[in-house]
């Protein structure tokens, strides 16, 4: 029996009621804002809320509860997407020409509704063309059927998205004889996949989010889950309310992970509760010193876990010769940080029986991505903190299904269930579907831009998302986009990437995931897979199911292939091919679910996927970015945002403008000589943007820019373990009008 950590008395935030002297999110406000917006649906809205799993953030809650605590579970990230499941279709013929749609922003966009019929465009036209499903559906089909298979493009967003829509899009594009299927992971996961699988077999989280509730340490690593995840702020106070102490290691003192005002509990929403005990702020791509020093530490102290060392893992003695050599003052100098810093971190978690270390995105967009999961897997494996109950590794994800989309097949590597291109398993799934699946692994999503945009694609196939404003280097991504014979896109709205030129595109409406007959299932963030039922109440114009539309390509380009009927179909075979997905062929109802892996992975310190079941230490070298003369580090953040989720307005808890704010910190600001809130210039070797300096506690010598606009400043640089781009750039900033 794990013991539990003494129960602590809640600290508040200030004596303010509400929080109203601070910046925050205005809860309350924004709730009656979403009540007005959708008021001619407030039926349909109460039904998606009360019976539909949650298609905001990766935590997923089931109607208005969840697994994890009792209680209403209810957060602004879920409303706020409310209105794309009651808007109502716009009609073609009001619309404005192309050139009008391509002055508008992305929120202007969703703001004229649902798409309810397909459309086209190409050279020459002026507006968008309505079609007939099977002009769209036989013009696909054809290009399918015809084209070569390395020619091919396949790339599935993750907002919104079911398993079986996954399933049905990723065995399409294997029936076309192409494994160039990728996710939207790619961009801010693909290196916890690797780095994980590396280290202790499987890349997914290890643990349940009830185990921060009672661990005695939780580690949050480059994250800002109180923007993108704000249901986890509950479990957090409640964390805190069971004696877990929480540190953060992060380049920004992140105000909303140093107090938060929950809104569903009394005291919180009051006076708002005080949540980390400790900030250590780290350089950007600092976080592997950091780590090292702490490793060097806990070596020093004897604080490492021997017994489980040398059952469970191997490896060790290499990942402690590479330590050895390292030096104070060098991991220092790369890490941002004293020895004392990376002292007391050890001395904090070789004391703890137990930890959590959740990350996020702040780890994963790196060159060396892959590097910095790997760098945490060794800091967990150093103390036994796996497959124990309030342990673990938590890769905290951003979008409702984007946990399950890898596992259901969409990767250029893996077939669905995570299980590799090997001849026996290419066989299984080839029968299955009744023609052969290719052998030749796919590319990454990068690496199929890069060719589109130098010899073009025959076909590319885009379910949601905006990979234009969402990939580095979005002029080299129109290009490579406009270099597609004909691009396909599958969404419920317009976006800006969306009306990029083309040769030919089409569009082509879908159905929400409460619109879809027969229901669907979504992977959560811990692995849990849940049902949504079926809400009636909403039809759209002639939307189709997301699983529909490629099952039906699939009937019309491969008629002698085997294709699917209902979403319980899906789930059968699902259940029959994909054994991490036992179970999911039961899932029939709300409320149903299944964990696949069990509360913890790899129990009693199995790892049972790596040879010979024990899990592998990887020696370290850390990174040390030295900035060139004049330059600061800038690396991106979202901000109450993840990947193309469009929302108004700006950062609540920095009190920033996503449209043009970069943080600064107070001591890069006096030398520049910024006053906050001045008109600037960033530059980089790519190009120029223009915004507003945000004076924040920020380390010294970066720089901090939101999506979409900061990537215009960034390369394509990607992790080559991983091939997940690499967000950050060396800029100079200067006041506007010196330049």
């Amino acid at each position: 029996m794990v013991p539990r950590p003494m129960k602590r008395r809640l600290e508040i935030a200030g004596p303010v009621p509400f929080g109203l002297d601070r910046e925050k999110p205005r809860h309350l406000r924004d709730t009656l804002a979403v009540v007005w917006e959708n008021r001619a649906k407030l039926g349909y809205a109460w039904r998606v809320l009360n019976q539909g799993v949650c298609d905001g953030c990766s935590l997923g809650p089931r109607g208005l509860q969840d697994d994890v605590i009792p209680g209403l579970h209810l957060c602004t990230t879920r409303l706020r997407l409310m209105r794309l499941n009651t808007m109502e279709a716009f009609d073609p013929q009001k619309l404005p020409d192309l050139a009008t749609l391509r002055t508008m922003s992305g929120a202007q966009l969703q703001a004229l509704g649902r798409l309810g019929v397909p459309l086209a465009f190409g050279p020459g036209d002026t507006r968008l063309r309505p079609m007939t499903w099977d002009e769209a559906l036989d013009r696909v089909a054809g290009q399918l059927r015809d084209a070569a298979p390395d020619r091919l493009g396949f790339f599935a967003t993750s907002r919104g998205l079911t398993n079986e829509a996954y399933y049905a899009f990723q065995k399409l594009a294997r029936l076309a004889g192409s494994n160039n299927v990728d996710l939207c992971s790619r961009l801010c996961h693909a290196a916890s996949v690797s780095g994980l699988e590396a280290s202790i077999g499987v890349g997914a989280p290890t643990c349940s989010l009830s185990d921060f509730i009672g661990t005695d340490l939780l580690v949050i690593w480059g994250s800002n889950i109180a923007n993108n995840q704000p249901v986890t702020m509950k479990y957090l106070v409640k964390a805190k309310a069971a004696g877990t102490r929480i540190f953060v290691v992060n380049p920004v003192r992140e105000p909303g992970l140093e107090a938060y005002w929950v809104p569903s509990m009394p005291m919180s929403a009051l006076f708002g509760t005080r949540l980390a005990d400790r900030f250590f702020q780290v350089k950007v791509g600092g976080d592997q010193a950091f780590i090292a020093g702490v490793l060097k530490a806990l070596v020093a102290a004897g604080k490492v876990d021997t017994a489980f060392v040398e059952a469970h893992t191997a490896g060790f003695a290499d990942l402690v010769a590479s330590l050895e050599p390292r030096t104070w003052e060098e991991l220092e100098a790369a890490s941002g940080l004293p020895r004392s810093e990376m002292e007391a971190f050890a001395e904090a978690y070789g004391a703890a029986k137990t930890a959590v270390l959740v990350y996020s995105m702040g780890l994963t967009q790196h060159a060396f991505g892959t590097r910095n999961v790997q760098a945490i897997a060794n800091l967990a494996l150093a103390r036994g903190n796996l497959g124990r109950p309030k342990t673990g590794i938590m890769p905290i994800r951003g979008h409702s299904g984007v946990q399950g989309g890898g596992e259901c097949g969409v990767s250029p590597v893996k077939l669905p269930g995570a299980q590799p291109l090997t001849d026996e398993n290419r066989a299984k799934f080839g029968e299955a579907w009744g023609r052969p699946v290719p052998a030749q692994p796919g590319l990454a999503f990068g690496q199929l831009l890069g060719q589109a945009h130098d010899v073009g694609l025959d076909l590319l196939y885009l379910v949601g998302g905006n990979l234009w404003e969402t990939m580095p280097d979005p002029a080299y991504m129109a290009k490579a986009m406009g270099g597609v014979k004909l691009r396909v896109h599958q969404d419920i709205v317009l976006n800006t990437g969306t009306l990029l030129d083309g040769a030919e595109v089409l569009i082509l409406p879908a159905r929400t995931r409460y619109e879809q007959h027969g229901g669907g299932t979504s992977t959560n963030t811990e692995r849990r897979i849940r049902f949504t039922p079926y809400i009636p109440g909403h039809e759209v114009g002639e939307a189709k199911a997301e699983w529909w539309i490629p099952t039906e390509l699939g009937r019309r380009a491969f008629p002698d292939a085997h294709h699917f009927t209902s979403t319980a179909a899906i789930r059968a075979e699902m259940g029959r091919l994909m054994p991490m997905y036992a179970g999911i062929e039961t899932l029939a109802k709300a409320g149903d679910w299944v964990q696949w892996g069990g509360p913890q992975l790899c129990p009693g310190g199995d790892f049972a996927k790596m040879p010979d079941r024990r899990a592998q230490f990887t020696p370290m070298e850390p990174v040390h970015l030295r900035a060139p003369e004049g330059k600061l580090h800038l690396s991106t953040r979202r901000g109450k945002q993840f990947n193309s989720i469009v929302y108004p307005g700006g950062d609540p808890l920095m009190g920033a403008k996503r449209d043009d704010a970069f943080l600064v910190s107070q001591a890069d600001a006096e030398r520049l000589g910024l006053a906050d809130g001045a008109a600037i210039v960033v530059t980089s070797d790519l190009g120029r943007v223009e915004g507003v300096a945000k004076v924040a506690d920020i380390t010294p010598g970066h720089v901090q820019g939101y999506w979409p606009k900061a990537n215009r400043l960034i390369g394509q640089v990607y992790d080559p373990i991983s091939g997940q781009p690499d967000y950050n750039a060396w800029v100079s900033i200067a006041p506007a009008g010196r330049t």
